[in-house]
């Protein structure tokens, strides 16, 4: 049979292709995680994905939580939250030889530590996973970060060892670790990421703030040696501080009034050679000071995780619902994301809540491990 010839109205109605300018105003609105997809569609798509990512304010941080399960084989599961396009997916990740349980004192990296082994992982979605030598000191609970190509590891020494103050320094070229000069022995009572927090703020210095005090000291990777103590307090009224580094400044976050009636959530930028500038930059509005509380009648500690200009809060004791805090020409910008990770099956197994930069090159490598990626209902 002969091939019919379309009619003039059929070919005016036959469907367009969608390119050009019209195209990238369409891809500027689709999650990411839908863009990776678009983005092998043909050239001409590809280019249209690229330039529906030049907009600095188009890939915000992503809020990331990790779900290891308590029983063999110790499965982690990764969460992820996109504020921009307000989508939570869920990863299923590569099989991790347990090692201990999983932890994260700086929303850089992730790791496990026991007496013999130590493993830890530093990519946005914490997908692989590198084991080094454990170190040289047995630690239960000590404060981890990445400080330049170095991961300094301090405090948390079991109850068994000489000095819970030790510190070492593993280098990650090298692959060697390093004893140096130990936390301050004022700090010996609280030598732990339970109660100590840490930011890491350029490549060679990190603080540490003692949550119930606001005491804090450096400590200088160059010369490794401390120095403080500093008392970043603005005011006596609060009885919980936590530190980051956010929008390229140090962040305070304090709880103000008593653990069981939380008054305010306020944050300063804090700078000064010896850190005496404190500056307010916002105080967290009441209806998500509720939020925050949850269900806990008291909060005795407050979790934060920052990167870029992103900062979130959440409440240890009940993570349901995590706040959020964007930091825009010193001004606060606050909002509320409820935590779909946590439900009553959920809250018996270990929970660790972190952020990361996350882009098209991160979701593409998760799928070219064939790791299953799907977006959660909420």
């Amino acid at each position: 049979m002969a091939k019919q010839k379309m009619t003039v109205k059929e070919q005016e109605n036959k469907e367009a292709p969608i390119q050009g300018d019209v195209l990238e105003a369409v891809l500027s609105h689709v999650p990411l995680i839908d863009l990776v997809p678009a983005a092998i569609v043909s050239k001409a798509w590809r280019r249209a994905v690229s330039w529906s990512l030049r907009d600095p304010n188009r890939v915000k941080p992503w809020l990331i939580v990790y779900l290891q399960t308590t029983m063999a084989p110790y499965t982690i599961t990764t969460y992820a939250y996109d504020p921009q396009s307000h989508v939570w997916i869920e990863i299923q990740g590569p099989s991790v030889k347990h090692v201990s349980d999983l932890r994260s004192s700086n929303s850089t990296l992730l790791y496990m530590l026991s007496p013999c082994k130590f493993a830890f992982s530093l990519d946005p979605l914490r997908l692989t996973w590198q084991p080094a030598d454990a170190p040289m000191v047995w630690r239960t609970d000590p404060i981890v970060a990445m400080v330049g190509h170095h991961l300094v590891v301090a405090g948390g020494a079991c109850e068994y060892e000489d000095d819970p103050l030790a510190v070492e320094i593993y280098d990650l070229k090298a692959r060697t670790w390093e004893r140096c000069d130990s936390m301050p022995e004022i700090l010996k009572d609280s030598a732990a990421s339970t109660w100590i927090s840490v930011a890491v703020v350029n490549e060679a210095k990190m603080y540490v703030t003692e949550k119930c005090s606001g005491r804090t000291y450096g400590f200088d990777l160059n010369t490794k040696t401390w120095i403080g103590p500093f008392d970043l307090r603005p005011d006596g009224t609060g009885f919980c501080w936590v530190i980051g580094f956010a929008g390229g400044r140090l962040i305070l976050a304090g709880l103000l009034g008593k653990a069981e009636d939380v008054k305010s959530v306020k944050l300063w930028e804090v700078s000064g050679e010896l850190l005496e500038h404190r500056k307010e930059i916002g105080e967290m509005p009441e209806e998500l000071i509720e939020k925050f509380k949850g269900n806990s009648p008291c909060i005795w500690s407050m979790g934060m995780s920052a990167v870029a200009d992103f900062v979130y809060l959440h409440n240890p004791s009940d993570p349901g619902e995590v706040i959020q805090c964007q930091i825009v020409n010193g001004v606060c910008r606050w909002d509320s994301v409820r935590n779909a990770v946590v439900n009553d099956t959920t809250r018996m197994q270990r929970i660790v809540v972190s952020c990361a930069n996350v882009g098209m090159g991160d979701l593409r490598s998760a799928m070219d491990m064939g790791l299953e990626i799907r977006k959660m209902s909420v």
